[in-house]
């Protein structure tokens, strides 16, 4: 233990002594420096089975070997004669032809010539026999079993009903051009020339390490204090979403030796390194002192005044790229997809990312840091004068936030914030990808989350966003979403949520659930008393730490009542759902906190009732009838919406 403690304070000391970002430089100058020493084109070509050429990009352009088709052929069932043979057809005077004794089915080579007064049999697809030069359709004919022929109603003109040999393509016509990504659609024009295999641009592989003490890989064990590595399977999975192959290389502990002969492999057998972690100052940092010391040109870039993302290292080892991204998820993506993704698309052949850029407004004023390019993930709604853009409040360690967000703006390395009402441009995440149909805000619970779940069910797209009670309904107030999800106690009125609607809002009643004093089974301070004994036990505690709700929620106004003004350690701690107090309480960080009773229960923590709580769900009148709000008070009130709510232990608000 004590070989370990020195050995993290000689990494203290060193990460003081280092350069800790060595330059910090623009955003776009990061980027020039590293299309300055990193080629940002295609690989070299590979032949490839034209199975496996789906989503590859062309090396070279392809001409066709054949004609396509490599016969003239029948574009009707009918019957190949000489048009010169039905000048004077009319349908009063029809012209009589003897029938050929064979029937050209398709995949039949003609044995016999189509000479004048006669007609052969020829389904769709056969090759026209010699002679014949036009095809007219049954229908226009009538059989005439007793010579063997037909009578022909109407004139056909010379090609009529025929495809032509090469009318598709040509024999030695360019049909493919280099570039082309190669979809299904190009997959049947390589294969209606023959050819089995051709070239196409290799695939760039591209190293994936992750890096830290803490890491552990999914389907492990999880130790205390350890997390779970995201960002090694969704860097890998963008690599691969854009055109790269992935070569995975684990979790590499924060050891420099380790972390050393882990990337020499990977620039031996790859065309570019992806590291995520090990940029920031700290004891784990060493990868910069690695890149030092692999070989020239080096460091290019580690510090960009990106916001998030200002960690990110860029480095290049000969003309391979080393980058090095931040350890926040977040950030990770961001500078991933900013930096990272047009080298593996140009190495792969590909085109720059369609990016699907939109208008919108800020709903809310948006604070950044002078001198820093900061990016904000949103949600879009629809407001009453366009597109919405709401801020997302998870951080640069979210790993759920890109999945939640339906784009990001921009926010000027000159600009302090932006301001509610100030017009932005919207990037969409997953280009394409469908907005939702119905925008909650609110309060989370999870009765809400099984309500949700059976929307999805009828197609209808959610998006939820949890900023407590009070911040659903503002955002309602300024139609920045659809519905507000609210448990509010208004004590004049002695009601939920209803008293504090404007006028022109209604509600649609939910459910009532137990809010309650949340405990490890056991603690003497709470098991066996009553929830206000409990509480006041706890604060007169000197070692006792509470985990408190966040400002604007229905469950940090009835914590307050509690409190009495009171603020014991743990006050300042405010997550924003009950699933993080539980989990607080739950891992022994906190002692006690407030959350609802089917939390608790799925935590395995002890509950003392407080309150049962009205959760309702708000919005305006006017917007009733619409489709998506129509769906959701028609999901309300489906029986099995309500014993799936009743089984998660919520009360039916029509039950008394």
């Amino acid at each position: 233990m004590n070989g370990l403690r020195d050995g993290f304070r000689e990494r203290l000391a060193r990460a003081s002594r280092q350069e800790q970002f060595l330059s910090v430089v623009t955003r776009e100058e990061a980027i020039a420096r590293f299309r300055a020493a990193v080629p940002h084109r295609p690989l070299q070509p590979e032949p490839v089975a034209l199975a496996d050429t789906l989503g590859r990009v062309l090396a070279a352009d392809i001409a066709s070997v054949v004609d396509v088709p490599p016969f003239d052929r029948a574009l009707v069932d009918g019957f190949a004669i000489r048009s010169s043979d039905s000048r004077s057809a009319t349908a009063a005077a029809p012209v009589r032809l003897r029938l050929n004794p064979e029937i050209l089915a398709c995949g039949v080579a003609p044995r016999l010539a189509v000479t004048s007064g006669t007609a052969t049999p020829i389904a769709t697809g056969g090759v026209l026999p010699r002679g014949a030069d036009a095809v007219v359709m049954v229908e226009a004919t009538d059989f005439v079993p007793e010579e063997d022929a037909i009578d022909l109603a109407e004139a056909a003109s010379p090609g009529r009903f025929i495809g032509t040999a090469g009318s598709d393509m040509a024999q030695g016509e360019t049909v493919l051009r280099r570039g082309t990504l190669v979809t299904a659609r190009e997959i049947g024009m390589l294969a209606a020339c023959g050819l089995a295999s051709l070239d196409v641009v290799r695939r760039p592989r591209v190293a994936v390490l992750s890096t830290g003490d803490e890491l552990v890989a999914p389907g492990q064990a999880l130790p205390p204090g350890h997390i779970y590595d995201s960002n090694g399977a969704i860097v890998a999975a963008s690599v691969r979403e854009n055109g790269g192959e992935p070569v995975p290389f684990g979790i590499v502990a924060d050891n420099e030796a380790a972390l050393e002969a882990a990337i020499r492999a990977a620039l031996e057998t790859c065309d570019l390194v992806v590291l995520s972690g090990g940029t920031s100052k700290g004891a784990g940092d060493v990868s910069h002192r690695i890149l030092s010391r692999l070989g020239q040109p080096g460091i290019l870039v580690h510090g960009v005044a990106l916001k998030p993302g200002k960690p990110l290292c860029l480095a290049a080892v000969g003309s391979k790229g080393v980058v090095v991204l931040p350890g926040f998820p977040t950030s990770a993506m961001f500078t991933f997809h900013d930096s990272v993704v047009p080298l593996v698309r140009a190495m792969a052949g590909l085109p720059e990312r369609d990016q699907e850029i939109v208008s919108a407004t800020v709903a809310a004023r948006a604070p950044s840091e002078l001198g820093r390019t900061e990016f904000v993930m949103a949600s879009l709604s629809h407001g009453p004068d366009g597109l919405v853009a709401l801020p997302l409040a998870k951080g640069s360690g979210s790993v759920t936030a890109f999945s939640q967000a339906d784009g990001f703006f921009a926010i000027p390395a000159e600009r302090p914030a932006l301001d509610a009402g100030d017009a932005v441009t919207v990037i969409r995440l997953g280009a394409g990808s469908r907005l939702p149909d119905l925008t909650i805000v609110g309060s989370h619970c999870t009765g809400l989350d099984l309500v949700v779940g059976r929307l999805a069910e009828k197609g209808v797209v959610t998006r939820t966003i949890w900023v407590g009670s009070a911040g659903g309904l503002a955002a309602l107030r300024r139609r920045e979403c659809d519905v507000a999800a609210m448990h509010l106690f208004d004590p004049e009125s002695g009601r939920y949520n209803a008293p504090l609607l404007l006028p022109g809002m209604e509600l649609a009643e939910g459910w009532r659930r137990l809010q309650g004093v949340v405990f490890r089974p056991g603690d003497a301070r709470f098991e066996g008393r009553p929830a206000g004994d409990a509480v006041r036990a706890a604060t007169a505690d000197p070692d006792g730490v509470m985990v408190n709700r966040n400002t604007g929620s229905g469950t940090r106004l009835l914590v307050d009542g509690l409190l009495g003004g009171a603020r014991p350690p743990g006050f300042w701690n405010q997550p924003r759902s009950h699933n993080a107090v539980a989990a607080a309480v739950r891992q022994g960080r906190a002692d006690w906190g407030v959350a609802i009773e089917s939390v608790a229960r799925a935590y395995g923590l002890g509950f003392l009732p407080l309150t049962e709580e009205h959760y309702d769900l708000a919005l305006w009148s006017d917007r009733r009838d619409e489709p998506a709000i129509a769906a959701l008070m028609a999901v309300l009130r489906e029986p099995a919406t309500r014993a799936g709510l009743a089984q998660l232990g919520f009360r039916d608000a029509a039950i008394p």
